[in-house]
């Protein structure tokens, strides 16, 4: 028996020993977690907000934001400086602040707590454990491996993947980024490398990550931080690397890369650079580790400056949010009457439509409008008419089965013949800088005292043709085109538009026309386009969704099946697709020759309603633009806001999401009265539809990754804008049209620059549903990726009672009765008297 003990003792401690050993380096686990905590952000064509510090949500908000700051040395809220003013300057309500310290600390702490938020002082210096173990190699070394490394390295990274800078691919490019840089080296008479060894090593030698960081690193349990530490120091190329090898749809000219293949050629790139600095040999860095330093994931205590800095943010959040819940509780409710609708307007949940229903109600008070996510419940990838490649119109997440084409566009595409493949040879190349060059130089100087659409500009209305023909319906389903089908079935359809009729509370009461708008964006001076334009649509214009839900409605098969189902359309409604440019303000209406007569003539009197919103909807932005003048006619502001859409130095076209605060996801009728100045996504629902919360449950399913995503980036991009932010617009470069980087050999820069985020206030999303308590609370608890988004506290969550109106917020689990801390909110006859003076954020105001 004593025997046996001992030998299982043995057997235990070489089990020990061994999984130690293995805990050290395991390839497979590193590569995955540093996949996780790179960025996610895609190519520019498809740039699509997200959740910067996603990988952190399964923790606690405050929680997180600590291990970021601690971890990675990011800034991941505002200053104690900052909340300290805000708070002499009112921006923080004394009364909110109290209560959030009652809440947190308790009554009888509220006094002594006040005191350390406001007086005490802090020490705010964070040693960030990323680097820890590279920079022995500038401490014992005096080597700067980063710099010595990094300008190669990117630039051979960006010419790899390319998607139309450069006339020539690499050699075998689709073999893999490192079969192509082994043929390079075999076939060339120069070298990547400085020294034969290192080119030796590519082409013959064991170039194992494993190997490879023994020679570098020696003691394997540096291995993965050094490999973290590596990655992170240029988080936007390995991060763009990672979501290329998940996903190689992300470009349209494909490339084969791995972040495994990406960071062997780093390392070998390391041990060339130092087989130079030291011809006579180097020892690995782990033999100049004398105190081993802080483990990357190693537990975190939270201390006294991070409990303070959490109060004040929570004070911030809610001194907004506070009146914004005492508004819709004591709005005044104009109940939807059965007095016959001139017309219905569907628009995005987009913030930026926000202010544009508000005109187009008080314009037309027989009007009703509706908010909805703006791909309108359609997805397809669609091909324009000569198009090579197919674009995704519909959220990132969803891959479509289906193919809308374009045929018989009226009109071809302009061109620009600055802009083409002969412009980079020799002979031609030299011809156009003769001749044309001039005239560029003649027409820039032109364009910028005299701003104009060209076809350089970056135009939503553009994105199809307003006279071509779509290939929506499909009569046979064997049809496919790249294993998609082309068009929908009738039964496909009616499924669709069944869908997004019942989620935005439109089953009956139909007005002569329906409109559908879709929402884009122009500019010309803008690398993150794609930001501007529908997040729902992958980043592009919403109107050709417009067009085949309106074309999907219309279908009189549809309408009989529709009415199956019971939604019945009148034979006189008819449905109209549009689509609103944000930065110009322009509304451009699709197959109007289709509408009957007496249809005809409402829509031409629509159409004023529809400018004289547009106009004052210019105007109420313009007050935020510092170079244009917000008094006058709004007309004339209009027109001064249209052409600083195309201007060459305006690196602010807009200001797209910034300053979203809110999601309401409810009747019209619960925020028509109350002005909340373009900061909310605005989701239409009829919870009278849907008393058992299954069609709640699709709408709240994408409201996480979506507005909470977006509101996040902003969030995290004002905070930090040169970290987790993209900082000036000014310096930035295009890399081979992936992403922008400072100067010609810099890291990709993730996030969104300042000229984006100045004016925004970092807050997390509240969503506010009008509903049961109760039924909330199950719809959220149906799915855990729905439910973390709440229970970790990384948006906020209210329910509206919808027959009394009391409010509830989630908290630890639960509903739990909120009441505003005010007793009233200031009315206002018009906000227009607001605009000319003042481009800070406007207060909650009841619109009488």
């Amino acid at each position: 028996m004593i025997f046996f003990n001992q030998s299982c003792l043995m057997i235990s401690f070489i089990n020990f020993k061994y999984q130690r050993n293995m805990h050290h380096y395991n390839e497979e686990h590193l590569l995955h977690e540093l996949k996780h905590y790179l960025p996610a952000q895609a190519p520019l064509k498809d740039f699509i907000h997200h959740n910067t510090l996603h990988v952190f949500q399964n923790k606690k908000f405050f929680d997180a934001l600590q291990a970021a700051s601690e971890i990675f040395g990011f800034k991941t809220t505002l200053s104690l400086n900052d909340f300290r003013l805000m708070y002499t300057e009112k921006k923080i309500r004394k009364d909110v602040l109290e209560n959030i310290i009652a809440e947190k600390k308790g009554k009888v702490n509220v006094d002594v707590w006040k005191e350390k938020l406001l007086h005490t002082f802090y020490d705010y210096k964070v040693d960030a454990r990323i680097g820890a173990v590279r920079k022995h190699w500038k401490s014992a070394y005096k080597v700067d491996l980063d710099n010595a490394v990094h300008p190669t390295l990117f630039r051979i990274l960006c010419s790899y993947l390319d998607q139309g800078i450069s006339i020539w691919n690499f050699p075998v490019h689709e073999q893999g980024f490192l079969s192509s840089l082994k043929e390079m080296e075999r076939m060339s008479m120069s070298s990547f490398f400085r020294n034969k060894s290192t080119k030796k090593l590519l082409l013959e030698g064991d170039i194992t990550l494993k190997s490879l960081l023994s020679r570098l690193v020696g003691d394997e349990q540096y291995f993965e931080q050094y490999v973290f530490d590596q990655q992170m120091a240029h988080q936007g190329w390995s991060g763009i690397v990672s979501v290329i090898e998940d996903n190689p749809h992300a470009l349209i000219d494909r490339k084969l890369i791995s972040l495994k293949d990406f960071i062997t050629f780093e390392l070998l790139m390391e041990i060339d650079a130092l087989d130079s600095y030291f011809p006579n040999g180097w020892k690995p860095l782990s033999t100049k580790i004398i105190a081993p330093p802080t483990k990357l994931f190693e537990t975190i205590d939270y201390n006294e400056l991070d409990e303070v800095i959490s109060i004040w943010q929570e004070a911030f959040e809610w001194s907004y949010y506070d009146d914004v819940l005492k508004g819709l509780q004591t709005g005044k409710i104009e109940s939807a009457t059965a007095k016959a609708k001139k017309f219905q307007a569907m628009f995005c949940i987009d913030d930026r439509e926000c202010s544009i229903r508000r005109y187009v109600e008080e314009y037309e008070p027989q009007s009703e409008t509706f908010g909805t996510p703006g791909f309108f419940g359609v997805e397809f990838y669609f091909q324009p008419m000569g198009g090579k490649f197919h674009t995704k119109l519909c959220p990132a997440p969803v891959t479509p089965k289906y193919l809308i084409k374009e045929t018989d566009a009226k009109g071809g595409r302009k061109n620009d013949a600055h802009f083409s493949k002969q412009s980079h040879s020799l002979l031609s190349g030299w011809l156009i800088s003769q001749t044309l060059g001039f005239w560029s130089a003649v027409r820039l100087a032109i364009n910028i005292f005299k701003p104009t659409v060209t076809p350089a500009t970056s135009t939503s209305f553009r994105h199809m043709n307003k006279l071509a023909k779509l290939t929506i319906e499909n009569t046979s389903p064997a049809e496919m085109v790249d294993d998609l089908q082309v068009g929908f079935t009738v039964s496909e359809m009616a499924t669709r538009a069944e869908n997004l009729l019942r989620s935005i509370g439109l089953v009956s009461d139909f007005a002569p026309i329906v409109y559908i708008i879709g929402h884009g964006a122009s500019s010309v001076n803008n690398t993150h386009y794609a930001g501007y334009d529908c997040g729902a649509c992958s980043g592009r214009p919403g109107s050709v969704n417009a067009r085949v839900m309106s074309f999907m409605c219309n279908h009189l098969q549809v309408r009989i099946e529709l009415q199956k189902r019971g939604i019945n359309i009148p034979a006189t409604t008819q449905f109209v697709g549009a689509l609103h440019d944000t930065t110009r303000d322009e509304i451009e209406f699709y197959d109007e020759d289709d509408l009957i007569d007496t249809n005809k003539k409402i829509h031409q009197q629509n159409i004023i309603t529809f400018d004289k919103a547009l106009h004052d909807n210019a105007k109420e932005r313009s007050r935020r633009f510092e170079l244009t003048a917000s008094e006058g006619k709004s007309e004339n502001v209009h027109e001064r806001v249209k052409l600083r859409s195309v201007s060459l130095f305006e690196p602010r076209p807009e200001y797209n999401h910034a300053t979203n605060t809110l999601c309401i996801v409810g009747r019209r009728e619960l925020t028509r009265s109350v002005f909340l100045d373009r900061r909310s996504f605005l989701n239409s629902y009829n919870y009278a539809i849907d008393l058992d919360g299954k069609i709640l449950f699709n709408i709240l399913k994408p409201i996480g990754p979506v507005c909470g995503g977006i509101n996040l980036e902003y969030y995290f991009s004002r905070v930090d804008n040169q970290k987790l932010g993209a900082g000036s617009k000014l310096p930035h470069n295009v890399m081979g049209l992936i992403g922008v980087a400072n100067g010609t050999d810099g890291d990709l820069r993730p996030g969104l620059p300042g000229q984006m985020i100045e004016i925004h206030d970092p807050v997390r999303l509240m969503l506010i549903v009008e509903h049961f308590p109760e039924v909330v609370l199950k719809t959220v608890q149906q799915a855990p990726e729905v439910y973390e988004w709440y229970a970790n506290e990384w948006i906020h969550l209210i329910a509206i009672h919808p027959e009394t109106r009391e409010l509830s917020r989630f908290k630890d689990g639960k509903f739990e009765v909120y009441q505003p801390l005010r007793d009233t909110i200031p009315a206002i006859q018009d906000v227009r008297s607001l605009f000319e003076n003042s481009s800070e954020n406007i207060p909650v105001y009841q619109l009488q």
